[in-house]
């Protein structure tokens, strides 16, 4: 079944009377480069494994990962869009397919579920809509289940903040956040001439290659994640008056010692910085909190 073909999806669509849903941010594949690519390249290579994806559509990027993966298990908020995937996919008995919103889903539950009880590692790989691309890539990562990658399609220029370096102007807290996780690549871009509707800005796909451990140690991970937040809350701002947005318990001087004892100018901003100077103007908060004693809290 050619589900790039444009009259193969507007005769899937009058048959399961579907319609674009702008609030799920859907746009579909027409290209059958970019799917096959995309299943390619999602695990560097590594075929021998299970796969989440999340928003499957009409099964586009389904049934190429289908042909080359042990397991995948799809999850799809939209329940219209059901009776579309089993048709589409009637030829595998190797995809199950969940409704469910990702967001809503305890992610770590469902692939023990779906992949660790019969011994696969596991991966994702997703066309995620744009409207809601951080927060689930966020909400992956957070999940603590166990990736070897995360891969997905993007819009372009979320992928390039998020392949940024320090003292870059993509550079950011979402950048720093994600870098703590994994590794990222950006693989190919994808214009947007490639999705039936085409969107107003053109794609990209990268691949997180997720950490076995933590690239750094903290004394407390929560007030780690605060300081990159507040690091970039107020951009223009030197950090010390930045991070008074988000540690408001400890006055400016405080925040100000600290940033010059951490080997920094008071008037250095946030974008400036990597996770280990975070990392380590976090622990020196810690200590300015609970005092010298505090220890290591995952």
């Amino acid at each position: 079944m050619r589900l790039t073909d444009i009259n193969t999806v507007k005769e899937i669509m009058r048959e399961f009377d579907l319609n674009f849903k702008k609030k799920f941010g859907q746009n579909f594949l027409i290209n059958a480069s970019v799917p096959a690519r995309i299943a390619d390249e999602c695990t560097n290579g590594d075929f021998d494994c299970g796969i989440l994806e999340i928003g499957p559509g009409i099964g586009t990027l389904t049934y190429e990962l289908a042909k080359r993966y042990k397991k995948v298990v799809a999850v799809e908020i939209d329940t219209t869009l059901l009776p579309a995937l089993e048709h589409t996919l009637a030829e595998f008995d190797n995809v199950t397919v969940i409704s469910a919103d990702i967001m809503k889903t305890d992610v770590k539950e469902l692939c023990k579920r779906e992949f660790s009880d019969i011994g696969m590692h596991f991966s994702v790989c997703a066309n995620l809509p744009y409207y809601i691309t951080t927060p689930v890539i966020m909400h992956l990562l957070e999940s603590g289940a166990g990736f070897d990658y995360v891969t997905v399609m993007i819009q372009k220029e979320v992928v390039a903040r998020l392949c940024s370096m320090p003292g870059t102007a993509d550079y950011g807290a979402i950048t720093a956040s994600v870098s703590y996780y994994g590794e990222v690549k950006k693989l190919f871009s994808v214009p947007a001439g490639c999705f039936m509707p085409a969107p107003k800005v053109d794609s990209a796909v990268m691949r997180i290659r997720l950490h076995e451990e933590p690239p750094v140690k903290t004394l407390d991970t929560g007030v780690f994640f605060r300081v990159i937040r507040g690091a970039f809350a107020q951009r223009r701002k030197t950090l010390p008056n930045s991070l008074s947005s988000e540690f408001g318990e400890l006055d400016r001087a405080c925040l100000t010692g600290i940033v010059e004892e951490s080997g920094f100018s008071a008037t250095v901003r946030g974008e400036a910085l990597g996770i280990e100077d975070f990392a380590r103007i976090a622990d020196m908060i810690v200590k300015a909190k609970f005092g010298e004693t505090a220890t290591y809290k995952p």
